[in-house]
């Protein structure tokens, strides 16, 4: 801790003490609004406590029991806020919102704050909401979701939850945990508005609210003028959302305890009202710089400083009781000192609690508990006759990938009320391949959802339900498209568990169409082979069928992935195999195949092995299974008796199933349509340096390439032929 910073928060300290003994309080306007004089001083309560915390995180990091906090000083007005919503309001949290978390603990008993935050600042195993993992906001008696968020990626899944709401009302999912008239919401910075994720989100409840849909959404915008060093133009944040379609705008000043409960109770009351976002403007100040060893004055004036600094909202607090008669000026000043006393003597206990002691123990929370669900044992039979209609006599013949998918949709959907079906052009048009069409038609708009175009929002749209007990599936378009919004995977759904140890889970199953092989159409956006931004993301389950059975079986057990141990699954769909039926030549049938029945699924890990030929095992996943297969029959003719290993599950590997499929094998040929660099290879590798020695490996890859359109569209990816000269020279080096 730096100790310019430091100081800066013994001078706040010193100056809000001399200043009430000098009877020397900040001018302002008479406190007016709804808040009676008990509630005004258990608001300004919460906000001496919140000052305390701060001071006493910052003492801990001096002392070494503590450790990185970014703090909340400046912005106590938000106790007020907290205090014109309901504790059932889910409630996602700027970084600088502890006076809020401790204003709505003060609503629901049995809570103690304090402890709570003091035992996260000292990163203690016994944390209540982190386990001891970092440094954050949240508790679930308050239904208040920890976040980690600096950029607003929080945003997209507040909106999310709010739809939830109404969608629940109507649909009621069985681990459904908001109230009919609940609202969300969700605060943030001036500088993070401006983020894209920000902006896509609000872009979003605006669009929905304009249509007339259901939005509860209220987005609370802390102001402090300043993002780290970057100043926020004066006016910047009024004149970008104050005249936006669909929102509803009311300013106030943050400073002030009564004009900010009444402009919360204000837009809380619209929005619980009218089911439609409202934007609640605050001005704040920011208090000691940005976090940790951040100095102000490296980037700010002395004078800029100190403005801010005898803005102090605890003083305007101070006086503002005493112009209500709530409260005396030396009265005040006695809460204050007392809570700092208090929160000194707790932080050296909180200083003493364990930490975590090992990898495993870091890791435990990865994966979230599983949860109650009804069993699983197929839709009614009743039901699905009078969905699937004549259909249902298409299903023993055998049929390509993508009715495959589109079958097993609807068998989910029809089982299971609480699954959502989400994505861009998903419901009347059915997908860009068909493979959601007719599942509007069988179960509304409420299920089969078409959203706007933007990854972030879908995404975000299925964390939020998700967080109100529903199981979502969004589709995103293609693989490449994904990548505008993986933030939202990786910083937001797999860290949700990891960071509330395993309170709260984000379960869903994310359709992408992906990988490479399509004929003359799109380039690198609609042929995209890049994985390793899945394959690398904790807790994260990467499933990728290569045939139709496969599908409708894997996407069953990802459903219930979901459903039941609350897991985030990827389900990635190779666009070049959905129509494909014929494995050598044309007219074969070799690759369709009749749909299972339900509720029929393949566990996760379970490899899939074709042949058992013991000269060669041709390892693989996706298109390349069947380019194996058909390599298989060519190296037969040359007397070679080769497997083919099809992964299916591409994170986490399936190794163990994969070493048993590959006993008795002579070498090892991996064949991954991803790309040489980062691609799946690359850990199939080195698993076999590690757990088979012996065995000779080789790799066949895709070129560290961007797929072109046209007749090269296959030119850098693995073919047969390729297949058969590769498998040819690792038996020849053998």
């Amino acid at each position: 801790m730096d100790g310019a910073s430091a100081d800066r928060a013994e001078i706040v300290h010193t100056a809000f003490r001399a200043r009430i003994a000098a009877g020397d309080l900040p001018p302002g306007r008479a406190p007016e609004g709804p808040l009676s004089a008990d509630e005004a001083v258990s608001l300004f309560r919460a906000q001496c406590l919140c000052r305390a915390l701060d001071r006493q995180g910052r003492a801990m990091q001096r002392a070494g029991t503590g450790f990185y906090t970014i703090g909340s000083s400046g912005h106590e007005g938000m106790a007020a806020v907290a205090h014109a919503l309901r504790p059932t309001d889910m409630a996602f949290l700027h970084y600088r919102d502890a006076a809020f978390q401790i204003a709505r603990a003060g609503q629901v008993e049995g809570q103690n704050p304090a402890w709570d935050i003091l035992l996260s600042f000292a990163c203690a195993a016994d944390d209540p909401i982190s386990g001891g993992r970092h440094k954050v906001l949240g508790s679930k008696a308050l239904t208040i979701p920890p976040q980690t968020s600096t950029i607003a990626s929080h945003l997209p899944k507040a909106m999310g939850a709010a739809h939830s709401i109404g969608a629940a009302k109507r649909h009621r999912p069985d681990h459904a945990v908001l109230p009919d008239d609940a609202l969300v919401m969700a605060s943030f910075g001036d500088a993070s508005a401006n983020h894209s994720t920000a902006l896509g989100a609000i872009n979003a409840a605006c669009w929905t609210a304009y249509q007339g849909g259901a939005m509860p959404l209220l987005l609370v915008c802390e102001d402090n003028g300043i993002g780290i060093s970057v100043k926020t133009p004066p006016g910047w944040i009024e004149a970008a959302f104050s005249t936006r379609p669909g929102l509803r705008y009311v300013a106030a000043d943050g400073l002030d305890l009564y004009d900010t409960h009444r402009a919360a109770r204000e837009a809380a009351d619209w929005v619980r009202a009218r089911r439609r976002p409202a934007f609640l403007h605050l001005r704040t100040v920011r208090l000691y710089g940005h976090a940790g060893a951040d100095v102000p004055t490296a980037y700010l004036t002395r004078a800029e400083v100190e403005a801010d600094e005898a803005n102090d909202p605890l003083l305007h607090s101070v006086r503002l009781l005493a112009e209500a008669g709530a409260l005396a000026p030396d009265a005040a000043l006695a809460i204050y000192d007392e809570t700092c006393a208090e929160v000194a003597a707790k932080a050296e206990e909180a200083g003493r609690r364990p930490h975590l002691r090992d990898a495993a123990e870091v890791m435990a929370s990865l994966i979230p508990p599983q949860r109650p669900c009804r069993p699983s044992n197929g839709p009614d039979p009743a039901a699905r006759r009078a969905a699937f209609g004549s259909e249902a006599d298409q299903m023993d013949a055998p049929q390509p990938m993508v009715r495959h998918v589109a079958w097993a949709l609807a068998d989910l959907m029809l089982e299971h009320p609480e699954i959502v079906v989400m994505g861009e052009d998903v419901g009347a048009k059915g997908g860009v391949y068909g493979a959601t069409r007719g599942l509007q038609k069988r179960f509304g708009r409420d299920r089969v959802i078409d959203t706007l175009l933007d990854e972030q929002s879908i995404l975000g749209l299925a964390l939020g339900m998700a967080h109100n007990g529903f199981v979502p599936i969004p589709e995103s378009q293609f693989l490449a498209y994904l990548h505008n919004a993986e933030d939202q995977l990786r910083g937001e759904a797999a860290t949700l568990p990891f960071f509330s140890n395993g309170q709260f889970a984000n379960p869903m199953v994310v359709r992408v169409a992906g990988l490479g092989y399509q004929k003359g159409f799109g380039g690198h956006f609609h042929n995209d082979n890049a994985l390793a931004v899945l394959r690398d993301i904790p807790g994260l389950i990467l499933a990728c069928p290569s045939t139709g059975q496969d599908a409708a079986r894997m996407l069953r057990e990802c459903v219930r992935l979901a459903r039941e141990d609350a897991r985030v699954c990827v389900f990635l769909e190779p666009i070049a195999l959905y129509s494909v039926r014929d494995l050598d030549a044309e007219g074969d049938g070799g690759w369709a195949t009749p749909y299972p029945a339900p509720p029929e699924r393949l566990p996760l890990g379970a490899v899939g092995v074709h042949g058992d030929g013991s000269d060669l095992a041709l390892v693989t996943f996706g298109n390349g299974h069947r380019l194996c297969r058909q390599a298989q029959t060519r190296l037969a003719k040359d007397g070679v008796a080769a497997r083919v290993i099809d992964l299916r599950w591409l994170a986490p590997l399936p190794e163990a199933s994969l070493l048993d499929a590959l006993a008795g094998c002579g070498g090892a040929l991996i064949v991954d349509e991803t790309r040489r660099s980062g691609g799946v290879a690359e850990g199939l590798m080195a698993l076999m340096a590690e757990r088979a020695p012996g065995l000779p490996v080789a790799r066949l890859t895709a070129e560290d390439s961007f797929i072109a359109t046209g007749p090269a569209h296959a030119a850098t990816l693995p073919s047969t032929d390729g297949i058969v000269r590769a498998a040819r020279a690792l038996l020849g080096r053998r």
